[in-house]
């Protein structure tokens, strides 16, 4: 099963038990049982009977603005999730101390995944150690932090060093990092990273949706009027895996460049073509196979990232504490 992307602008239909994508070119056939879920970028026609359709199909349906920024969901009713799992969920979340030991770990995980990206790049051009050990030294103090709003802080600080780096990394004055900007991105490579976190939240929720866990309760991000907030929290673990390699290849591959960007308002968006090409290397990295050690075989990130999620479950039911993945 593999996600389904819709660009062109149409209309979505049941046919039988297959999917219709028409648009004014051509009519595409998709089997039901070949989709993950679908995430949608064009102008796309859909009814009740499609969307009734994909909910007996556990099939989640995202959808994105024409600048690529994800806007909602099509959340099929949560057919794995239980009182007992959602209750201890949510009680985790309100006990100060479970909910920061969570949160301190998904930050652990995250900068340790951060540390190891650097390395990477240490070992191969140098250059990157002063930022390595400034990392680390900030990474020990998120175990002592009393407050998620420490954490935050401290988690500030290492993202702030850590994006320092890119510009070394990538060595290309088009992408030339300056400073985080968001809705919109004030360049091409804040661009990148923006567009790149919104495809990570939506699948990470995908992934959720097989779960017995509830998104809508997270640890570190906070429960309040958002629609989800746990899919924030495993996509901070999996970010400098999954987006910002995605975006260090195809800078460094020369699979980017002026053309493939359109000025708005404000900023910089991907265009068309952009974004197909970052969401082909990006589904690369998703389905790229690593050893489990303790699941003793070859899994994709896809994978992990649902087993972040089986991880919190076992916390949140008090039989294991929550350590997450590194990446080596």
């Amino acid at each position: 099963m593999t996600p389904l992307y819709l660009f062109k602008s149409g209309t979505f239909h049941r046919e039988n038990n297959t999917l219709s994508i028409r648009n004014d070119e051509e009519i595409k056939y998709v089997p039901i049982e070949n989709v993950s879920e679908i995430k949608v970028f064009g102008e796309v026609d859909i009814n009740k009977r499609i969307l009734e359709f994909l909910a007996q199909n556990w099939i989640p349906m995202h959808f994105f603005n024409r600048f690529g920024h994800y806007t909602g969901t099509f959340y099929p009713y949560e057919y794995l999730s239980n009182g007992c799992t959602v209750l201890q969920q949510a009680l985790c979340y309100q006990d100060k101390d479970k909910r920061l030991a969570i949160a301190g770990k998904i930050l652990e995980g995250a900068s340790a995944n951060m540390k190891s990206v650097l390395n990477y790049y240490n070992r191969r051009k140098g250059g990157f150690t002063e930022t390595i050990e400034g990392i680390e030294n900030l990474r020990k103090r998120l175990l002592e932090a009393r407050s998620i709003e420490e954490l935050m802080a401290i988690e500030g600080n290492i993202r702030e060093l850590y994006y320092r780096s890119f510009d070394d990394i990538v060595n290309n004055a088009l992408f030339n990092f300056e400073r985080r900007s968001k809705k919109p991105p004030e360049n091409h490579l804040n661009t990148l990273i923006s567009f790149g976190n919104s495809l990570l939240y939506s699948t990470t929720l995908t992934e959720l949706y097989k779960t017995a866990l509830d998104p809508r309760i997270g640890f570190l991000h906070s429960t309040n009027f958002r629609k989800f907030s746990l899919n924030l929290d495993i996509a901070e673990i999996f970010k400098p895996v999954l987006v910002d390699r995605t975006i260090f290849a195809l800078i460094n591959r020369g699979q980017l460049s002026e053309q493939h960007f359109k000025g708005v308002e404000g900023g910089i968006h991907l265009n068309e073509q952009g974004k197909k090409t970052f969401i082909i290397e990006y589904e690369k990295h998703l389905n790229q196979t690593v050893k489990h050690e303790k699941l003793k075989r070859n899994v994709s990130y896809r994978t992990l990232i649902r087993h972040e999620a089986y991880k919190l479950i076992k916390a949140v039911l008090g039989i294991q504490p929550f350590e997450a993945y590194h990446y080596a």
